[in-house]
């Protein structure tokens, strides 16, 4: 899509051919370009009207029913952040006295959107002059161009003095090519000017991806890492008056149309937030494999804090380099998944096989940490045809290769 295709999709022709799109969403894509097209509708705008559809359907999981109302791009939507997670973020600028805020690098405007709901007054920036479009059009779509307006341009040229708050997720893809970006010096803004703006404005948030190298935290940072659901979806760096903690890590957990705690007809569900906090410097002790096996949040992993969970459910590693702990007794936890241990194996195809086909084993659900083997290689070798489930779990403990056959909980 381009600026005159946007452009075109914001007219009235342009919104009935994004109706008819919608309607034609997920089918056979040359199926649907001819259905299209077979109304009359030119081929540009028919692709455009089709793409936004397609993308809008994939959208609804990180923005909710808000989703069929705005614009994306494909690297645009990958990079941006979900909703329920950019609201919470929001809800924490406010708290902190955040009024106004500085958007920098801005994107399809996610993080603006939600501070702006929150009722922050939001500048954004943005270099790519499409995506800067797009930003405006959504604040448009969400009727709020008077808390959030955007300025195609450079944000390392953007003045902050009149903000007090900053927010920056600089871009980690290449323009053009959607190819991922490694080198923080390569980002857009560039690492050394992302890290600075602490120095500038005592209140700002950097939205990181989660693999970042925690090298790169900048002294007094809180670094947080959120997943949504068991999926780890990015990290927060919290600097100046906004860190509070060393590290966090936050499991959001959301609530499904059904439920009864989420409202009906609500644009975006809450989430219930559970966060862990520590320093980093504690180390879980290491002992015996015991009854219960606990697979920790991605999050939690990533922030470090293993060690803190091991101290909350009475459990210690079975190997210094694993992140999976052993408990006598099941405690619930949002912070990690808990199996019941039946048998622990050196691992050996052969046996393993035999005792499955044993106890009449038919499905398997397998987890690994510090393991080579390929799951679904295994489940194949397996050649498993009876029909009771299991649990493997694949690691190694004091250092040799390991299979725990599991279960849920039964106490």
């Amino acid at each position: 899509m381009d600026l005159g295709q946007l452009a075109e999709l914001r007219t009235p022709a342009g919104s009935a051919a994004l109706a008819a799109a919608t309607e034609l969403a997920g089918a056979d894509p040359l199926a649907a370009a001819m259905a299209l097209r077979s109304t009359g509708l030119p081929a540009g705008l028919a692709a455009a009207a089709l793409t936004q559809a397609e993308l809008r359907r994939r959208a609804m999981g990180k923005f909710g029913p808000a989703a069929a109302g705005m614009f994306f791009t494909r690297a645009g939507l990958e990079q941006a952040t979900r909703r329920v997670v950019a609201r919470r973020r929001a809800d924490r600028l406010r708290a902190a006295g955040v009024r106004t805020l500085a958007d920098l690098g801005c994107g399809l405007g996610a993080d603006a959107l939600a501070a702006a709901h929150a009722g922050l007054r939001v500048y954004g920036v943005e270099a790519d002059p499409l995506t800067a479009a797009i930003a405006a059009a959504n604040a448009e779509a969400a009727g709020l161009t008077e808390r959030f307006t955007v300025d195609h341009g450079d944000a390392t040229a953007f003045d902050i003095d009149h903000v007090d708050g900053v927010f920056c997720d600089p871009a980690r893809r290449r323009t053009g090519t959607g190819r991922r970006i490694f080198d923080p010096s390569a980002y857009a803004p560039p690492w050394d000017f992302v890290v600075g703006l602490a120095g500038r404005v005592p209140r700002t948030v950097v939205k990181v991806a989660p693999g970042l190298d925690h090298q790169l935290i900048p002294a007094g940072a809180e670094a947080e890492w959120v997943s949504v659901h068991g999926d780890l979806v990015e990290a927060t760096l919290w600097c100046g008056e906004l860190a509070t903690v060393a590290r966090r890590a936050t499991v959001l957990r959301e609530a499904s149309p059904g439920d009864a705690s989420s409202s009906a007809g609500s644009a975006a569900r809450r989430a219930t937030a559970h966060e862990l906090t520590g320093s980093t410097v504690a180390e879980a002790p290491v002992g015996p494999v015991r009854r219960y096996v606990y697979d920790p949040d991605p999050a939690v992993v990533r922030a470090h804090l293993v060690a803190e969970l091991a101290g909350m459910l009475d459990a210690n590693l079975a190997d210094p380099t694993i992140a999976y702990l052993y408990a006598d007794t099941p405690t619930p936890t949002p912070f990690a998944r808990c199996l019941e241990i039946t048998d622990v194996l050196p691992f050996s195809l052969k046996r393993l096989r035999a005792l499955l086909r044993e106890r009449r084993v038919g499905r398997v659900e397998i987890r690994k940490r510090g393991s080579a083997l390929e799951p679904e290689r295994l489940r194949h070798d397996l050649r498993l045809t009876g029909d009771q489930p299991a649990s493997l779990v694949l690691t190694r403990v004091g250092g040799a290769p390991t299979v725990l056959i599991c279960r849920p909980p039964t106490s």
